[in-house]
């Protein structure tokens, strides 16, 4: 059987970065193929050569047998290759069902674009998808999970013949992701290749048939799923054991740092009470939508809240001020790096430096030595991988990105650290460095918030967790009552069997 895309021997390199070496594997009709590896192995570098967006420096791309150069996304498109990648690309500013339609509007008789079906096409695909989201409302606003939702049904848009998912399920909750593997599943069925990359090795487990394995650039091996195990994948991706994806470090439980007392907000949240201690880590659990997000920005003072207080080290902090959430000791690392963590086109060095630039300027000017010295201090620390410092960073991993986000916040010495999905993206090496790093801090007595979609990872680092469910808190639990079945049941408002 012919291969629909063949990628043969591809060399991308950026600068002195050598993103891919000689990567070479093939996709076919009704198959769909894992592609894994820790963030900067040059996932989304292929992702984007085989999207259009780079050319390779050496090596081909192949469609239906025929060697083909992608003079930009256009010509990847024409070839019918659609891309969902792992951060939405969404315009803010136009509607949902606009979106969708962008390049391919269905036109009237006179020439016009045809609203009426524009909005009529979105409609069916969010009945395919199995979700409610209404195409005339504008993309922005849009939570995370719903605009990887409008993604997914852009790419269902344009049927193409071979979808490439980059991390699709990211955001995503149990219900969606089964809802999504169903759509992908009839596809592959009806004949599409399908390229799927995530770091769920269930995901890939339930969904591929054949995996690629990557490792600094390199093609390590592709192999059917079922002749590997999880181990084997993870050992051939990091080129090690992993002994702990959750170390967990004792800690000595100290004074209380944050007191939230009644919290409400009208329609989103209501009568949210808890505490975090120095030394803990407090998780909020609950399924997408169950307003975790929304609870801990009213906290740091994004968003305002109807009632309620918030006290830090005693004092109540004032409401819709993350200046002055700062000021005290906070920092929050967000659920969206791209949109609310980082700069994009700043450089690395300035993204991580931005809160202290004040503390690090001389005279009221801000010398590049110091702000790279104290850049590098950080990045180093979390094992940051990148070519200079200098560089946009916009130009790292997923990966990478996060932890320059985490390096931002903790440069400036928090007392409280709350982290919004700390590891959504990010392969399971650099999960557990961010595991040890958050534990780390914990033992060193900071006080840390995690909000987090993935139940291994609030049942492995927290010592306590609150479950969230339509905006209410639905169960506490300590770290010895917690269990999967324990959390779930909450989050979907259902008592614990006998």
């Amino acid at each position: 059987m012919s291969a629909l895309l063949e990628v043969r021997d591809v060399t991308k390199s950026f600068g002195a970065v050598a993103a891919v070496q000689g990567v070479s594997f093939s996709l076919y009709a009704g198959e769909a193929h894992a592609l894994v590896g820790e963030n900067g192995a040059g996932k989304s570098t292929i992702v984007k050569m085989l999207a259009g967006v780079h050319r390779p420096d050496t090596g081909t791309l192949a469609v239906h047998g025929t060697e083909t150069e992608f003079a930009g996304p256009a010509d990847a498109k024409a070839a019918g290759i659609a891309v969902i990648y792992q951060e939405p690309t969404l315009f803010p500013d136009l509607s949902v069902a606009e979106n969708i339609a962008m390049g391919n509007q269905p036109l009237t008789r006179l020439r016009q674009i045809d609203r009426r079906a524009m909005t009529a096409n979105a409609a069916r695909l969010f009945t395919r998808l199995g979700v409610h989201i209404d195409p005339g409302r504008p993309a922005r606003g849009l939570s995370i999970a719903d605009q990887q939702l409008v993604e997914i049904a852009k790419a269902l848009s344009s049927e193409a013949r071979i979808l490439i998912m980059d991390e699709p399920t990211a955001a995503l909750s149990g219900v969606e992701v089964d809802r999504l593997f169903a759509v992908t599943r009839a596809l592959r069925d009806e004949g599409a290749a399908i390229m799927f990359i995530s770091h769920r090795f269930e995901e890939i487990t339930a969904l591929c048939q054949r995996v690629t394995i990557m490792r600094d650039g390199r093609h390590v091996c592709t192999e059917p799923v079922s002749e590997l195990s999880v181990d084997d994948m993870i050992r051939r991706m990091v080129g090690r054991d992993l002994s702990a994806l959750y170390p967990k470090q004792e800690a000595t439980v100290g004074e209380t740092v944050l007191e939230v007392e009644g919290l409400s907000r009208e329609g989103v949240f209501r009568d949210i009470s808890f505490t975090v201690k120095a030394g803990e880590i407090v998780a909020l659990a609950g399924l997408v939508g169950a307003g975790r997000s929304e609870v801990m920005q009213a906290v740091f003072g994004v968003d305002r809240y109807d009632r309620g207080t918030v006290r830090f080290l005693g004092r109540k902090l004032k409401p819709g001020s993350p200046r002055a959430s700062m000021a005290a000791g906070m920092g929050l690392v967000p659920e969206d790096r791209r949109q609310q963590g980082l700069i994009m086109e700043l450089s690395i060095e300035r993204n991580v430096t931005l809160p202290r630039s004040r503390a690090l300027a001389r005279l009221g000017l801000l010398l590049g030595g110091s702000e790279r010295r104290e850049a590098a201090t950080w990045t180093e620390q979390l094992r940051t991988k990148f070519g200079r410092l200098s560089d946009p960073v916009g130009t790292l991993s997923g990966g990478n990105q996060q932890k320059v986000v985490l390096a931002k916040w903790l440069a400036t010495g928090p007392k409280l650290l709350i982290v919004d999905e700390p590891t959504r993206g990010i392969d399971v090496g650099t999960k557990a460095e961010v595991h040890r790093l958050l534990s780390s801090l914990a033992a060193r007595g900071l006080a840390v918030v995690m909000v987090s979609s993935e139940l291994p990872e609030v049942l492995g680092m927290a010592d306590r967790i609150i479950v969230l469910r339509e905006g209410h808190v639905a169960a506490r639990l300590t770290r010895d009552e917690a269990t999967e079945e324990a959390v779930m049941y909450a989050a979907m408002g259902q008592q614990v069997s006998p």
